[in-house]
């Protein structure tokens, strides 16, 4: 089984909208799951982590980067380009020569999109 990471914008400016980010990833991770892939989805592995005053990115992120570089493929979410950790996080899937799919396949069973 081939595991895929997901990734995408995660904070959104309110908590309402950072929600709706989580919601979304998950979302697609469970759709992921049903297509036969195994997921990691690190938006809700943190789950509103950062919320405490010991929680931020510079926590999160570098364990982030650490699974993905244990995956075979990334997928990106729509929006990726607004936010900063998604964009590190397929600059490294790309460095380390990993699938990509973008959002935008209707389809995740044809072949990966490894440009953009």
């Amino acid at each position: 089984m081939k595991v895929i990471y997901v990734a995408g914008a995660y904070r959104g400016g309110s908590m309402n909208k950072t929600f709706q980010n989580i919601m979304k990833a998950r979302d697609v991770a469970q759709r992921l799951w049903y297509q036969g892939w195994a997921v990691i989805c690190p938006h809700t592995n943190s789950f509103f982590m950062d919320e405490s005053n010991e929680g931020s990115p510079e926590i999160f992120l570098p364990g982030d980067l650490e699974i993905l570089s244990r995956c075979d493929a990334i997928y990106m979410l729509k929006g990726w380009r607004d936010s900063e950790g998604a964009t590190g996080e397929l600059d490294l899937a790309q460095k380390l020569g990993l699938d990509i799919y973008y959002e935008r396949h209707a389809v995740l069973d044809e072949k990966p999109y490894n440009q953009y």
